[in-house]
């Protein structure tokens, strides 16, 4: 039995225009976010705080926030990696935090420059300050089936770091299959895993496609009751810090698969697929999502 009724959490914005070469506008963001907001999204994690020498392409972070027309029934998020970037993104008005690390030891060394062990007492007076602030924080862990560095990534390890995480204060976990290599029986494995420790409401999950196997493993987690999935605009994204890394699963391609099972969303599929086209446009490059070519095929 899959659930009726699913949350897509759209991290375009950040996660999906992160990779992009040439620096985007910060008015064609803006422009972006809007358009998204009027699409039946309820979630939409806007930028980062990260320091702008690290992700150039997110150096207007506070200027995004400051400048979208908010949505009262939409929450907009940002990444947030230490106490300077929360100070910023707290400023603007960020309705969550989001924190980041790794399951392995080599990605998070790479991503964080840190142990995990060393990342948590990075992570905790942030995201102690973030709930002083009335903000919900939300925990992101990469790597969960494997590591570009240290190979398979066991669900113990995993569930190691969301448990200090959700010790800390977290109150959901997206999980990531950041080179994306897992396949149903992976995601089985994990989730079979975590689900005997954690409440299926607290956990997310973050599929990137690049072997075309995102979709099949959304199916796997909604069998095992997930609800709430990550997803990018055009199937934009990647990992800076894994090689090979293609983009997250395309949000318009998601809704596709739900809304064709009978599993509610809330969100318009032919608004999502209009602003895919308007970033193909803009980045003058073809998406990696199969609706929005069938979107343009159907404009020809």
């Amino acid at each position: 039995m899959y659930p009726t009724h699913v949350q897509i959490k759209e991290v375009g914005p950040r996660d999906g225009l992160q990779n992009e070469a040439a620096f985007i506008k910060t008015a064609d963001k803006v422009r972006l976010i809007d358009r998204l907001s009027d699409t039946g999204l309820r979630y939409i994690e806007v930028s980062s705080f990260v320091n702008p020498k690290w992700i150039p392409q997110l150096a207007d972070a506070a200027d995004v926030l400051a400048q979208i027309k908010r949505e009262n029934d939409v929450t907009y998020a940002a990444l947030v990696p230490n106490m300077q970037g929360l100070e910023r993104a707290l400023a603007v008005g960020v309705d969550e935090v989001s924190v980041f690390m790794s399951a392995s030891e080599g990605h998070n060394r790479s991503n964080i420059n840190k142990s995990i062990a060393e990342t948590f007492p990075v992570l905790r007076p942030v995201i102690e300050e973030a709930l002083r602030a009335g903000k919900t924080v939300r925990g992101y862990i990469s790597t969960v089936i494997a590591c570009p560095i240290d190979g398979p990534t066991k669900p113990e390890q995993v569930r190691a770091v969301a448990d200090k995480l959700f010790e800390l204060g977290v109150s959901e976990i997206s999980l990531g299959d950041t080179i994306g290599v897992g396949v149903p029986t992976e995601v089985d494995a994990l989730l079979h895993h975590l689900t005997q420790h954690f409440d299926r409401d607290s956990l997310a999950m973050h599929f990137h496609d690049t072997r075309g196997t995102a979709l099949a493993n959304v199916v796997e987690s909604l069998r095992h009751g997930i609800t709430k999935f990550d997803s990018s605009i055009g199937g934009l994204g990647g990992c800076p810090y894994a090689k090979g890394a293609s983009g997250n699963v395309a949000t318009e391609d998601l809704l596709y698969l739900l809304h064709g099972m009978g599993i509610e969303t809330g969100v318009d599929l032919h608004k999502v697929q209009q602003a895919a086209l308007s970033m193909e446009q803009l980045l003058q490059k073809p998406l990696n999502s199969k609706l929005a070519a069938v979107a343009k095929g159907e404009q020809a």
